[in-house]
């Protein structure tokens, strides 16, 4: 859109009525979704092209978007994911040396349907006083239709809980990262499998820079299909969706543990695990979005300020150690809690290899507090192989002694 052209009018309605009126950004049309806000000041690329961010209305509580443009480089996924865009002042023109276009011309390419020019500070005051909920952004001609009808087109729409989506973002076939493609120099440390429910860019890029290879797997891959690459360990991605839906990755992670494989999951992959071991999972009222989330590592006692992006979170007991519901797992205990609502943000078994977190220590475009939680990884992995090793010397030795 030049900057001559004057945007056409555009609607925001959400499911109990409410209605912000704006101009258009971006394509032109209707997207529906549930309405959720981030409360990031930077990475929006990132933000949109966040695969859990898939079926959702992102509101951005920073008041102006869109002034370092677009870039290829900073992409967390090859498209944008979100189903619409909200913000409150979109940025004329770009001004950054790596802008390679705007942000409202990426939205129109890709036919994302936003809304500019709209009180984003009012939008997030109703979303967590009443929660995230069902909402349509209908702009150009669409919002030319009577109120009523948007409204009803917004209640047909299904709720977040009980969607299946891990599967709709996914790879859809395998693929391998190599560290040497990520600067590594020397000899490949590991091979693991990750399972990719919606996985960002950045987290193979945080693995390979470590020395581990990554075998991809779509978020369909089977536990026989898994093991057949005999795995050092096994990671989960981030994802859309309820976890409540992902009986047959709560399955794959089961037969892990039960093999004993190290496994580290975050975001989807902590619900997932959380399910594994036999809890359940629920609805946040309005989630945990952005990159200044503040989370207590129990283990050390530090504050780490995090990005996250979840609208479901594990019900486990606060207070631990405690038997996993699964009694074959042993105990586990929550490892990290939000301070901002006591939510768990993390789960570390004491009895199999196995740790997760809430939240995204990869991190782009910030912050970097949590990238240690690789090397955590690395770490079990390290400890896991000289277990075994030991295992295997005693064994022989024992067998020697017998003969």
């Amino acid at each position: 859109m030049s900057e001559t052209t004057m945007p056409a009018q555009a609607l925001l309605i959400l499911e109990d009525g409410r209605t912000f009126r704006g101009s258009s950004y971006g394509a032109q049309g209707t997207a529906l979704g549930e309405a959720v806000f981030t409360t990031g000041m930077t990475g929006y690329q990132e933000t949109l092209t966040d695969p859990s961010y898939a079926r959702q209305l992102i509101v951005q509580t920073a008041p102006h978007i869109g002034n370092t443009g677009v870039n290829k480089a900073d992409n967390e996924s090859d498209r944008i994911w979100a189903a619409g865009y909200i913000v409150r002042d979109a940025a004329r023109r770009p001004s950054n040396w790596r802008s390679e276009g705007t942000l409202d011309d990426e939205l129109s390419s890709q036919g994302v349907v936003g809304i500019q020019g709209v009180d984003t500070r009012a939008i997030t005051r109703h979303l967590r006083e009443r929660g995230s909920m069902k909402a349509g952004i209908f702009s150009g001609a669409d919002a030319s239709r009577p109120e009523a009808d948007l409204l009803a087109d917004v209640l047909a729409q299904p709720a977040m809980a009980g969607l299946r989506l891990a599967e709709e973002v996914s790879c859809k076939e395998a693929y391998v990262v190599e560290p040497a493609e990520h600067g590594w120099t020397g000899e490949t440390l590991f091979n693991i499998v990750a399972l990719d429910l919606g996985m960002k860019a950045m987290t193979p890029a945080r693995f390979a820079e470590r020395g581990v290879r990554l075998h991809v797997l779509p978020a369909t891959a089977t536990f026989e299909e898994a093991q057949a690459l005999n795995p050092d360990g096994v990671f989960i991605s981030n994802g859309p969706g309820d976890p409540a839906t992902a009986d047959s990755q709560v399955s794959f992670v089961r037969s892990f543990l039960e093999a004993g494989v190290p496994y580290f999951g975050i975001c989807f992959g902590n619900q997932i695990l959380g399910r594994a071991l036999g809890f359940g999972t629920y609805k946040l009222r309005y989630g945990h979005r952005g990159m200044n989330q503040p989370v207590l590592d129990r283990s050390t006692g530090k504050v780490e300020i995090t990005s996250q992006n979840h609208g479901f979170a594990v019900d486990a007991p606060l207070d631990g150690p405690t038997q996993a519901p699964e009694e074959r797992f042993g105990k586990v205990q929550v490892s990290h809690i939000s301070l901002n609502d006591q939510v768990v943000e993390g789960l570390s078994c004491m009895d199999v290899p196995a740790f997760s977190v809430q939240y995204h220590p990869e991190a782009a475009a910030g912050p970097h507090d949590a990238a240690y939680l690789f090397d955590r990884f690395i770490k079990l992995m390290t400890d896991y192989k000289s277990a075994q090793r030991k295992n295997t010397q005693s064994q022989t030795t024992q067998s020697q002694e017998d003969k």
